[in-house]
């Protein structure tokens, strides 16, 4: 069925049409483009996706389909936004530019469940996401202006963050045997973004070289986030190859590293197994687990652990963060639902939080939590 679309409307950043379709991303995964219209022109959006999701994370409608796309096509989402949000949303004659909530609030109405789970995040995320494009455009300002307005806050001292780079991959990202998923560099001591760029690649492109010296040209192959995936397996070999590849690159002291060891894929019942993916179980307790970090805190320039414990391990979160000295983030275990964050804040669970839109569903929503 083709979108909604009116012949015509007096006010030029009123919504005139909205339009979805597939599109695949750049894990060759389906996903939802939206093609959104104002009198300013035409916006668009593709919706993101993790590889590895939380419990807690807004549902990605799915059609379930297995003669196309292994099951994970996304057309009953787009079809959702065409027969259903787009007809709603055209007929309220919603402006972007003032009304990016009203446009939000709408389509969780429409879905009427808790996860999203009706219409799909992935249906309302498409469309809010082009809305606060056309919001912007509409306004004259920049995309990240805007959204600071949304926000209630004020851009007037705004740089650009640490860019940090994801680099070795294990967990569920790649075919190794390393429990942690993610290890990554940030050119803290770079003195502009263009400089902590060029930090990131120099370093990236010496970790190749060194990743080849130990293990030989086929261990160079990437994991699911670009990262390489050499035979490793437990986390002191991969900051052992960090540490090497910064020196080799001559950034020494001006690059840190971050962790993401996405535990809740190796945790059960409150036991982590960092040889799940090896065959032989290595099984230990929160506390085990959480002696290991101090560990290599104490031992490496690590300045970020992100979900070092379960989604629902709350007291081992608490625990670890009472004399955490660096970016303890939560993911999986806030999940960008403001609820999720009450509760961490109530627990003193962790210090920092990783906002993804696909995780809530709306632009409106992750700017609330």
């Amino acid at each position: 069925m083709a979108a909604y679309q009116p012949t015509a409307s007096l006010m030029p950043s009123v919504i005139l049409s909205i339009t979805a379709s597939q599109r695949l991303d750049s894990r060759g995964k389906p996903t939802v483009q939206v093609l959104l219209t104002t009198g300013h022109g035409h916006f668009t959006s593709i919706v993101p996706s993790g590889a590895s999701k939380g419990d807690y994370e807004a549902v990605e409608l799915r059609d379930g389909d297995r003669s196309a796309y292994q099951g994970n096509g996304v057309l009953k989402a787009v079809h959702n936004v065409n027969a259903i949000l787009a007809l709603a949303i055209v007929n309220a004659s919603l402006d972007p530019t003032t009304q990016l909530s009203d446009i939000d609030r709408l389509m969780v109405d429409l879905d009427g469940t808790e996860d999203k789970s009706k219409m799909g995040a992935n249906a309302i995320l498409a469309i809010s996401m082009a809305a606060a494009r056309a919001g912007a455009s509409g306004k004259g300002v920049p995309l990240y202006r805007f959204l600071a307005e949304q926000a209630g806050t004020s851009t007037g001292n705004a740089i650009l963050p640490v860019p940090f780079m994801n680099v070795l991959n294990g967990g569920d990202h790649s075919g190794n045997t390393m429990a942690f998923q993610e290890f990554m560099i940030a050119p803290t001591g770079a003195t502009s973004f263009e400089e902590a760029v060029r930090f990131n690649a120099e370093t990236y492109a010496c970790l190749k070289t060194l990743i080849i010296h130990r293990h030989g040209k086929s261990a160079v192959g990437i994991g699911d986030e670009g990262g390489f995936a050499p035979p490793i397996y437990h986390p002191t070999e991969a900051l052992d190859l960090l540490v090497q590849a910064i020196a080799d690159a001559g950034h020494e002291g001006k690059i840190k590293i971050g962790i993401d060891p996405a535990s809740q894929s190796f945790e059960e019942g409150g036991v982590y197994d960092i040889g799940f993916k090896t065959g032989k179980a290595e099984k230990m307790e929160a506390g085990e687990l959480a002696s290991l970090y101090h560990s290599l805190l104490a031992r490496y320039p690590i300045v970020l652990l992100e979900d070092p414990f379960g989604q629902d391990d709350w007291s081992a979160w608490s625990d670890f963060n009472k004399d955490c000295a660096v970016e303890l983030v939560g993911d999986d275990l806030l999940a960008t639902n403001v609820k999720r964050i009450q509760i961490a804040q109530s627990k003193s669970a962790c210090n920092s939080l990783l906002l993804k839109v696909n995780q809530i569903g709306s632009i409106t929503e992750a700017i609330e939590a």
